[in-house]
């Protein structure tokens, strides 16, 4: 039985960052998400948007680095939202009350533009 992996893609764009996660965010995997967050976050960038339309599932450690990073580009002035979301993601987001508390989109390009 393999592990259950994660792949981040950043994409810049000026001011803006999309992450796209692809596969399982869990407490084995979060720590692809901080490395390639850290790296981002280390720039001047103003919006932080994550991509999920490919992934499968996040843990309560994934909700904590969302959390977190929502977190940090507020008070550095920026924002962060979320695109995409699984239907099996945003049933985690719901349980946990993020829909009503971050920036959802249905689409990186609404997310981007908003």
């Amino acid at each position: 039985m393999s592990l259950p992996e994660l792949q981040v893609t950043v994409s810049n764009l000026g001011t803006s960052a999309v992450l796209t996660l692809d596969g399982h965010l869990n407490a084995l995997t979060v720590g692809v998400l901080e490395s390639s967050l850290d790296a981002v976050l280390a720039t001047d960038v103003q919006r932080v948007v994550l991509e999920c339309s490919a992934l499968s599932f996040t843990s309560s450690a994934g909700l904590r680095v969302f959390l977190a990073t929502v977190k940090r580009m507020k008070s550095r002035g920026g924002t962060c939202a979320f695109a995409s979301l699984t239907p099996t993601v945003r049933d985690v987001f719901e349980m946990a009350g993020f829909l009503e508390t971050m920036e959802v989109h249905a689409s990186c390009e609404s997310a981007l533009n908003a």
